[in-house]
C-alpha cells in the first residue's frame, strides 16, 4: 500500500504563483507514474500534470507554460510549481501514483492523496 500526502495550497491573487508539494510512503517501489489532478467545483476531475521515474513529462493544455511538474532527485517526492494562477485554477488539487500504464497518463490511478486547496482570487 501507498500513502500520499499533498501540502501546499491556500488562497492567493491572480498572477501569483504556489507550490504543492506530494510524498509518498509505504510500497513506494511499485509507483512508476506520479500525478497531479484538479477538481473545480461542478467540474470533473482534470489531469493537470504527470511525471515518470525516467523524467517523461505531461502537462494539460491548460497550464502549460505557467504549471511544472518536478521531482528533483530519487525521493517519492514531488512538486507541482504553478505561477501565474488564475481565478479559474481555483479548484481541490490532488497528488496521485500508479505503476503506470504505455501511453496512457489519464486514467484511475491506483493511489490518491487527500487533497488540498488551492483558491485565486481575482
Amino acid at each position: 500500500q501507498v500513502r500520499l500526502v499533498e501540502s501546499g495550497g491556500g488562497l492567493v491573487q491572480a498572477g501569483g504563483s504556489l507550490r504543492l508539494s506530494c510524498v509518498a510512503s509505504g510500497s513506494i517501489f511499485s509507483i512508476g507514474v506520479m500525478a497531479w489532478y484538479r477538481r473545480a467545483p461542478g467540474k470533473q476531475r482534470e489531469l493537470v500534470a504527470g511525471i515518470t521515474l525516467d523524467g517523461r513529462t505531461y502537462s494539460a493544455d491548460s497550464v502549460k507554460g505557467r504549471f511544472t511538474i518536478s521531482r528533483p532527485g530519487p525521493q517519492y517526492t514531488w512538486y507541482l510549481q504553478m505561477d501565474s494562477l488564475r481565478p479559474e485554477d481555483t479548484a481541490v488539487y490532488y497528488c496521485a501514483a500508479d505503476k503506470g500504464r504505455p501511453r496512457v497518463w489519464d486514467y484511475d490511478y491506483d493511489y490518491w492523496g487527500q487533497g488540498t486547496q488551492v483558491t485565486v482570487s481575482s
